[in-house]
């Protein structure tokens, strides 16, 4: 199995015409074209596709499975779709996109995830449908057409974050679980900044791009200066970088206090015998202050 590419998008298209027309996939230009997105340049009349959004959202989170399922070929570990976590306020009507657990059921403990991910994956490439053929073919890249896919839109990016953040803030339960956006499209310049502030701040774990090659001519930034955002070139690099995850035993931890009492905690903390009964005394003392 491959990551995210053009014949990935197209598996959707073809799919997704055995249960709707193409007037519900592809727009219409004034000139009869049928394109998923409205090229770059085109002033025309426009509408707009909402059916389609649900059906790409349906089909980018049921991969991601797939490719999870295939990469951790582990018994101890499962992948579950839509899955609810009700004591972090993870619940029906707001599901977790994407979980790895220790158990494969919809309704988990905390203690039973070991990883959330928040799914922001789209159409990249530009399409066209022949009617007369029914053929669809690739005709440019995110830079060719006005659509802004996956990580390139603000508005879904501060989606994700604030969806992120109300799971660090729901409860302490949430503290030792990961949390990780996947997109198929680089990240701006700007929000770069800000996955790296949010990885460093322990909020989320990552943004990690799915999408080896998004440009048909050119490449893409591969990582941010602190690694907040991630570009994988194959199978091998998500899979080391999962491995990462589950090895360590993070901690979030936040709080404001002022430098006495910050002092007083430390003190406190000092005074267990290792490194690591050090380190979670200061957390509890910390959560309970």
């Amino acid at each position: 199995m491959r990551l995210w590419n053009k014949n990935v998008e197209k598996i959707f298209f073809n799919k997704s015409r055995d249960f709707a027309s193409h007037e519900q996939l592809f727009y219409k230009t004034d000139e009869g074209r049928y394109v998923a997105y409205w090229p770059k340049g085109y002033n025309g009349a426009k509408s707009t596709l909402q059916a389609r959004n649900s059906l790409i959202g349906n089909y980018t989170e049921k991969w991601v499975k797939d490719l999870l399922d295939y990469i951790l070929n582990d018994e101890g570990m499962h992948v579950v779709q839509q899955a609810q976590i009700p004591a972090i306020g993870i619940t029906q009507k707001s599901p977790a996109d994407i979980v790895i657990a220790t158990q494969n059921k919809k309704v988990l403990m905390p203690d039973e995830v070991k990883l959330i991910f928040e799914v922001k994956m789209s159409l990249v490439w530009n399409w066209e449908y022949d009617v007369e053929t029914s053929q669809i073919r690739e005709i440019g890249d995110y830079r060719t057409h006005q659509g802004r896919p996956s990580f390139t839109r603000s508005d879904s990016i501060l989606k994700a974050i604030g969806k992120c953040i109300d799971i660090r803030v729901s409860s302490f339960k949430a503290s030792k679980i990961p949390l990780i956006v996947l997109g198929n499209a680089p990240l701006s310049n700007g929000f770069c900044k800000k996955a790296d502030y949010l990885k460093t701040s322990g909020i989320i774990q990552g943004f990690w791009s799915l999408n080896p090659f998004p440009l048909n001519h050119g490449n893409t930034r591969k990582r941010s200066a602190k690694k907040g955002f991630i570009r994988f070139n194959n199978i091998d690099e998500l899979n080391m970088s999962l491995d990462k995850i589950f090895n360590q035993e993070l901690n979030f931890f936040s709080g404001m206090q002022n430098p006495q009492k910050l002092g007083q905690i430390i003190e406190m903390a000092n005074r267990e015998k290792t490194y690591e009964e050090k380190g979670l005394k200061f957390i509890n003392l910390l959560k309970r202050s």
